[in-house]
């Protein structure tokens, strides 16, 4: 089965991890995952700058490994990315900002992003949300 996997809640957040641990049964059970879309809340979670607690699993370091690992298409929406800070080098110079904290294997990109993944999966699954 193809899988797509929005998520709309913060690397803290237990719906982040629930995720996390789908995604990683669900390759672990054959399946396939077309793409991972961060939205909302959920871009902290491709952000550099995310400092769990020392007792807190980091997710973002989670996240980032498990989407290398599997060379699976991680897309952070960019309206959301912009109003919460989350900027890659590209947006940073845009926008004139001193730094990024957004880099590989995160992709910014549009909502259509998560359309054509909705399209191309058999299931989409979202994680999180008010």
């Amino acid at each position: 089965m193809k899988f797509a996997i929005a998520l709309f809640s913060a690397s803290h957040a237990p719906s982040s991890r629930r995720a996390l641990r789908f995604a990683q049964a669900a390759l672990a059970g054959g399946h396939e995952i077309v793409r991972l879309f961060f939205y909302q809340d959920g871009v902290h979670s491709a952000s550099n700058n995310v400092i769990p607690p020392q007792d807190e699993l980091d997710l973002s370091a989670e996240w980032r490994a498990f989407i290398q690992a599997h060379q699976l298409d991680g897309v952070v929406c960019i309206a959301a990315a912009l109003r919460r800070g989350v900027l890659n080098e590209e947006e940073a110079r845009r926008y004139g900002r001193s730094a990024a904290n957004l880099e590989a294997p995160w992709e910014l990109s549009g909502l259509g992003q998560l359309h054509e993944a909705a399209q191309t999966a058999d299931r989409l699954l979202c994680f999180g949300g008010p």
